[in-house]
């Protein structure tokens, strides 16, 4: 027990002499220790799939001609106001119902492109702050997303089933495919996001390369009524003189709807589609799960017409001035709206 007592008696002032040496960190030394303020994510999901994929349209095409009215479209740029030609109205003979359709896609896998990987591994590294602003407070989400292969199953066109359910789906057997399906391949790139104020411009901004630029494969755009398709083997998008993709674009979501700027390279760029075919629609694969390759095809109905290269393709876009002297400048401007 004695023993016991010394040892405690020992080990008290040991402990004591130590506390008396340690002193209160401030800030500044503590965030060098630890790191910056913020929230980091790594999102470490190695593979993601999807059964089914529907966009429904309610009220499907009308079938009256004229019957939705032209609404010219409206936006600002330096501070102009330029309105765009009217969206033109429904025209006649067009064989619509009035009865709501559905875009289908069967299955989606979306997994990690092994050549273009972040360090991490991860699929998406986020780093998230909130600042107060110059002029706002605002949430920044910097993220850093991994190369990705992306398979999309056949795409189809349906009846759309009973709009009063929660899981609605299409009506048995109304499917008519409109595309085989495809693959994108991407490379690692970086996006920032600002939601609240947006110092930055825009609400997602991307500017950034794109490792080993975008690919598109295996894509086939089906003539459902005649039995024929035509078959793009491979398409690639680069720069211009290049292998990799600069991307400098932006994404706001406005008043009437989303929109999408995108600066282009000046050099333009260049896009290679290799295997242009026309004819029957490929067989598939002995599982039936995917159509097989150019080439294995096991069909000479359809020929083979080669390649198509473009080099140095460049877009405009009115970014401001007035209708009688617009300012272009070179990239594109998408704007994305309902009905």
């Amino acid at each position: 027990m004695k023993k016991f007592t010394k040892l405690a008696l020992v080990s008290s002032m040991a402990i004591s002499a130590n506390a008396m040496a340690m002193q209160a960190m401030d800030d500044a030394a503590l965030s060098s220790t630890t790191g910056q303020d913020g929230i980091n994510i790594g999102i470490g999901i190695s593979k993601i799939t999807i059964d089914k994929l529907y966009v429904h349209d309610n009220d499907g095409l009308s079938t009256t001609a004229g019957d939705k009215p032209a609404v010219a479209a409206v936006y600002e740029a330096d501070g102009v106001t330029i309105k765009t030609p009217a969206i033109a109205a429904v025209p006649g003979g067009l064989g619509g119902t009035g009865n709501a359709g559905a875009i289908g896609i069967n299955g989606i896998e979306i997994t990690g492109n092994m050549n273009s990987l972040l360090e991490s591994h991860n699929l998406m590294d986020l780093q998230i702050d909130s600042d107060a602003g110059t002029n706002g407070a605002f949430l920044n989400i910097a993220a850093q997303v991994s190369g990705l292969n992306i398979k999309i199953g056949e795409i189809s066109v349906a009846a759309s089933g009973d709009a009063a359910t929660g899981r609605r789906g299409v009506v048995a057997n109304s499917s008519k495919a409109i595309l085989s399906g495809l693959t994108i391949t991407t490379g690692k790139m970086n996006a920032n996001i600002q939601l609240g104020s947006t110092p930055q411009g825009a609400m997602i901004k991307l500017d950034t390369v794109m490792q080993g630029g975008l690919e598109i494969s295996d894509l086939g755009i089906l003539d459902n009524a005649n039995g024929g398709q035509v078959w793009l083997g491979k398409i690639t998008v680069n720069d211009a003189e290049g292998s990799d993709l600069t991307i400098n674009s932006k994404v706001n979501v406005k008043a009437n709807g989303l929109e999408l700027i995108n600066t282009q390279n000046a050099k333009g760029t260049d896009i290679y589609v290799q295997a242009i075919a026309l004819g029957a629609k490929p067989l598939k694969n002995a599982d039936g799960s995917a159509f097989v390759k150019l080439g294995a095809r096991g069909t000479a109905t359809m020929g083979s017409i080669g390649d198509v290269e473009v080099q140095g393709l460049k877009t405009y876009y009115v970014a401001g001035g007035t209708p009688v002297a617009p300012i272009f400048a070179q990239g594109s401007k998408i704007t994305i709206t309902g009905r």
